[in-house]
């Protein structure tokens, strides 16, 4: 057996067992094969694809090529959630001390941004000090006595992951829906957690852009999780437009932080955010056992913006992890960047369209994202909207603003946020943002 094989046979067409699996994986931590040989592998895999079996094993042996958390000595049921990557994804930050407001404890591994989407681990480094690089008995320190925790991979859970993470973003292969399923489940297994909500983005902003391919991410991901014993369900949500208005790792803490306030999020443009928010946290209280239903722990998730408990919560979150209180409780003495650009309409009517994955490569290029795997993020940069799908607009309104240092990105910025917004004569409908329901039991609209 050699990993040339191994390639071969997957670039063919076949079948790897778990032995192979192994020796491939061992082989690469192991620095036996090199990160070219994974990247061959990994889009034969994208070609190719994996059968069932193949996804248990490949999972699994990601999972076990690290140390498996055990948190058996919190009380409680112990929830996470994933999603599969959007743009202007923040729902994190808001639904963590949320759910964790309500009696549930949330241990939270995040990932790094990848491709055009953003990762809640760069948002919650833009909170100066703030440390993702918590150890695993720190990790378990604080969600004793905070309740919730939100870290990075350890270089102990999961370490194969943790490379091929990285390498995915680079190679063009982050869509592929065996390498999602493996990477997010090997993570979440390994955290300990006892379920898991699931939220599986669809639309032109999302890396599964078609309903279809969405629904096959989701069905893999819920049969893994309730397949290693963790109940989990799964949400297909809309991502055709940008969720909320904030794009970019500071912007989007800052939007996060008005919404847990109860500033924002019910009936003005962070409302899609919010909506999409407060249905995962739900789902959260209510596989954690404080709610007889979804319906139930939304109500008990408002309460928590309602009485300030969630806000409280996540100052305790930024407190307990080494962030600067001061930055969340006075967000304006954040630096700006060097360049603030507003876009103005030069036309009338209605915003029938915004292009999400064109607003998420733009925000990369005005350096809020990562173009290669060593790349030094602005945590400042990134794009306001100003304009949603269906909102009224005239000649001269101000559809966005973006922030950057980037002088020599500004003449292409302008013109790519521009040609994101589509004005159409008539209102658009708006689309709902939550579509299926997935679970042991199959799927559902919601």
């Amino acid at each position: 057996m050699n990993v040339v094989e191994l390639i071969r046979k997957k670039r063919e067409g076949g079948s790897l067992n778990e032995e192979e699996f192994r020796y491939l994986i061992s082989g690469y931590i192991q620095g036996n094969a090199p990160d070219y040989q994974m990247s061959a592998f990994m889009m034969a895999c994208y070609f190719q694809g994996m059968n069932r079996e193949e996804t248990s094993s490949f999972t699994r042996l990601m999972l076990h090529s690290g140390e498996v958390v055990d948190l058996s000595e919190i009380p409680g049921i112990k929830v996470d959630k994933h999603s599969t990557g959007g743009v202007g994804d923040k729902t994190s930050l808001i639904l963590a001390p949320m759910v964790a407001a309500c009696g549930v404890p949330v241990p939270m591994i995040s990932g790094r941004g990848l491709g055009h989407t953003g990762g809640t681990l760069d948002k919650l480094e833009s909170i100066p000090g703030f440390r993702t690089d918590l150890t695993i008995s720190e990790y378990k320190r604080v969600i004793r006595d905070v309740g919730v925790v939100m870290i990075g991979q350890t270089k102990e859970m999961a370490p194969a992951d943790k490379k091929m993470y990285a390498l995915r973003d680079v190679t063009a292969t982050v869509e592929c829906i065996p390498l999602i399923a493996g990477s997010i489940m090997s993570k979440k297994l390994a955290e300990g957690i006892d379920a898991l909500v699931l939220d599986i983005k669809t639309g032109r902003g999302a890396f599964m852009q078609t309903h279809d391919r969405s629904m096959e991410l989701a069905k893999t991901l819920v049969d893994i999780g309730n397949g290693f014993g963790k109940k989990t369900i799964g949400f297909i949500t809309n991502m055709n437009q940008p969720l909320g208005v904030a794009i970019g790792n500071w912007l989007e803490v800052v939007e996060a932080v008005g919404c847990l306030r109860g500033a924002i999020g019910n009936n003005d443009t962070s409302s899609d955010l919010m909506e999409v928010t407060y249905v995962l946290s739900g789902a959260m209280v209510y596989l954690g056992k404080k709610a007889k239903s979804i319906e139930e722990g939304i109500e008990k998730c408002r309460e928590s913006i309602a009485d300030g408990s969630a806000y409280r919560k996540l100052l305790d979150i930024v407190r307990a992890q080494g962030g600067s209180i001061d930055a969340i409780e006075n967000l304006e003495r954040y630096s700006l960047p060097k360049f603030t650009i507003e876009i103005k309409s030069s036309e009338h009517g209605f915003i029938g369209e915004i292009d999400s994955f064109e607003l998420g490569m733009t925000s990369i290029s005005l350096g809020a994202g990562r173009e290669k795997m060593d790349d030094i993020i602005d945590m400042k940069a990134g794009i306001v909207l100003k304009k949603k799908v269906g909102d009224v607009v005239n000649v001269g309104d101000s559809l966005a603003v973006f922030y950057t240092d980037r002088e020599d990105v500004l003449s292409a910025a302008r013109k790519r946020i521009s040609k994101a917004f589509k004005v159409t004569p008539a209102q658009s409908v708006r689309q709902a943002m939550v579509l299926d329901v997935v679970d042991k039991n199959g799927v559902r609209k919601w």
